[in-house]
């Protein structure tokens, strides 16, 4: 076996999950959970009164007043969102909400940049197109703004008022000062002086408390009453959408909003774009989890933004009309199916020219620690999915590059534990001024712009970052499992019990691990090793996707549980993620 992690086991407080266990939790789920530390019984309280107040995130009452005056005075509003599933949920989340709060539908409009035309972000050419479409009086920047100086500028300068409302750390000067735009207001979990406890809220999140804190706002001028007043959690689908898609951690209070858009997705009440986007992923809503956000909507919203437009997302999100989210949620099926063959090529070349990298820079068969790739062919939409790819199979800080129709280069990073890609790219610009032309993101993903003779000097310069940041031992694989899975858990009940979690960033799902007999093993559809295994006397099936080298006669396997369904007939199996 070639390639593989090292197999660590969670620490499991004891105590901790003896108290869980005995405030009621499964004694399994107890250990887990204890292992990703919950403390307490109230954290696992998904309740929607035990989201953090709206008052407490910095702007979202002053957000408040000024969309509570806009809605009363009948001012046009224009929604400028992103072009990625975070945003589009978020622009989604705005529309619908802004309307229920009794915003007149024809008042409140959206623009969405062209990724390869327009670029990310509220730019003067965003806000002269806003107002070209939709005169606005108000301008709402969702999933993106806290960067935008240039653009709120402009938008000012031409009589709009701003509200920015985003979730991407501010850019800071050459000394380190935070520059936060001249917008009228800034609601952002990561601004200078926000105490909000979730520091991890997603665009779509800070979107929906903007939303909550305008109802309050709203219900205190004598709008409506408590008992009147719009439900809101109608639209948390969306919210548990973005959160889900844009990889933020799954702290306590992303948790919460994620569980309540999975109970809606559960009980059929969600919107009909979402409920059309399982059907043509072929994923069943009474089932849903927070994987079918991952892995199936999110990649059919998110394909949307990199091959074509993202209209086609919002349209899909914001249609009341089944048949219309039927038509749109299968063009983007089609757009998912082309981006993943566009993937897939581009996969191939940055391979090649990956291997023929490693053998120019490679001292003594060592991998370097940070790498960044370009080549004239690749296309800059799935430069971030292509990144990412490299980056599980290196384990290194990973850039991929492509040339736009601008002709600048636009690199995506993904980036590895203990390696902050943004501030990464912050100490490179500092070392090297005028390397980068913009960039901005988050610890684990960043993106920037810069001139294809400034390649070499980036590379190097992200490389010697990472040689200083990254200990020897932060470049070594390692998976976390859960240990062993006792055999009373090995059933129906704990797959249905383990599935009805949130599990995601920063709260995995768990992997357990056993040492295992190989009693059978063979390839099913030429690229996945299918396996008959003995775990404790008993025998199991287990596959490993994706991997065709055989098994040694006993091995520890780290593995996933899953009920495979054929024929209708029911089994557990183990879906292996590794060996050692």
């Amino acid at each position: 076996m070639t390639d593989q992690p090292t197999l660590l086991t969670r620490d499991v407080p004891p105590r901790t999950a003896f108290a869980l266990e005995q405030a009621g939790v499964h004694p399994l789920l107890a250990r887990l959970f204890a292992a990703r530390g919950v403390r307490s019984p109230e954290a696992l309280d998904d309740g929607l009164g035990k989201l953090l107040p709206p008052a407490t995130l910095k702007g979202a009452p002053e957000a408040a007043v000024l969309l509570a005056d806009a809605i009363a005075a009948g001012q046009r509003i224009c929604i400028v969102a992103d072009y990625d599933c975070d945003g589009a949920t978020a622009c989604a989340v705005a529309l619908r909400g802004l309307v229920m709060l009794g915003a007149a539908p024809g008042r409140v409009q959206y623009v969405v940049p062209d990724r390869q035309i327009h670029g990310y972000g509220l730019t003067p050419e965003i806000v002269d197109l806003a107002i070209a479409q939709h005169r606005p009086d108000l301008l709402v920047t969702v999933d993106n703004g806290i960067a935008s100086s240039a653009g709120v500028a402009h938008a000012r300068a031409c009589g709009l008022k701003v509200l920015v409302t985003d979730h991407h750390l501010p850019a800071v000067d050459e000394q380190g000062a935070v520059q936060l735009p001249d917008a009228d207001v800034i609601v952002n979990p990561n601004q200078p002086g926000c105490g909000f406890a979730s520091k991890a809220l997603a665009g779509v999140g800070v979107m929906f408390y903007v939303l909550l804190a305008t109802r309050a706002e709203l219900r205190a001028r004598g709008v409506f009453s408590a008992e009147q007043q719009p439900r809101l959690d109608a639209l948390l689908d969306l919210v548990a959408l973005g959160t889900v898609a844009d990889v933020v951690a799954l702290d306590d209070n992303n948790r919460r909003l994620v569980a309540q858009g999975l109970k809606r997705l559960r009980a059929g009440r969600v919107q009909p774009g979402v409920a059309a986007l399982f059907q043509a992923a072929a994923r069943q809503m009474p089932r849903a989890s927070a994987f079918d956000f991952g892995f199936a909507l999110g990649p059919r919203i998110n394909a949307a933004g990199r091959l074509a437009d993202m209209t086609l997302g919002i349209a899909c999100l914001t249609t009341d009309d089944a048949d219309t989210a039927a038509r749109l949620a299968q063009q983007l099926d089609a757009i998912n199916r082309e981006r993943r063959e566009v993937e897939a090529d581009m996969r191939v070349a940055a391979e090649l020219q990956l291997d023929r990298l490693l053998a120019a820079q490679s001292t003594q068969g060592e991998v370097p620690p940070a790498l960044v790739l370009f080549d004239e062919e690749f296309h800059e939409g799935v430069v971030g999915i292509v990144a990412g790819r490299l980056k599980d199979r290196l384990h290194r800080p990973t850039f991929v590059l492509a040339r736009g129709q601008d002709g600048w280069l636009k690199g995506s990073g993904r980036s590895i534990a203990g390696f902050h890609l943004r501030d990464a790219l912050d100490l490179v610009s500092k070392r090297h001024p005028g390397v980068l032309r913009k960039f901005g993101g988050h610890a684990m993903a960043a993106g920037c712009t810069l001139a294809e003779d400034q390649v070499a000097t980036f590379a190097s310069a992200l490389r010697q970052v990472a040689a200083e940041w990254l200990q020897p031992a932060a470049l070594n694989r390692t998976l976390a499992t859960d240990g062993p899975l006792a055999l009373e858990w090995f059933n129906a009940d704990t797959v249905g019990a383990l599935d009805a979690q949130v599990w995601g960033q920063g709260f995995p799902a768990p992997v357990f691990c056993d040492e295992v007999e190989i009693v059978q093993q063979r390839l099913v559809g030429e690229k996945h090793l299918k396996l008959r295994v003995r775990q404790q006397g008993a025998l199991r099936d287990a596959i490993w996707f994706g991997h065709t080298e055989p098994l040694p006669p006993r091995v520890r396997l780290a593995y996933r549980l899953s009920l495979d369904e054929f024929q209708g007939q029911q089994r557990i199996q183990m879906v292996v993620e590794a060996a050692a």
